[in-house]
């Protein structure tokens, strides 16, 4: 399993997403739920990247500023 950073750019805003998933197709393939779950209205997704991806171990995870 891999832990991940995906950042989403939309039309408005952009936001990162980290997410738990076996392969980089599978982490790709959660990431509209995630979003959909998140916002009333489904925001159009412009572009979707994975920024940063670990192995999970222990104490595994991703600092993330404000911007």
């Amino acid at each position: 399993m891999f832990l991940y950073k995906i950042e989403i750019e939309m039309e408005d805003t952009s936001a990162h997403l980290i997410l738990l998933a076996e392969t980089d197709e599978k982490a790709f393939s959660f990431v509209e739920s995630h979003v959909a779950r998140h916002y009333i209205k489904m925001p159009v997704l412009k572009s979707v990247a994975i920024v940063e991806k670990k192995r999970t171990e222990v104490g595994s995870g991703y600092l993330i500023p404000q911007s």
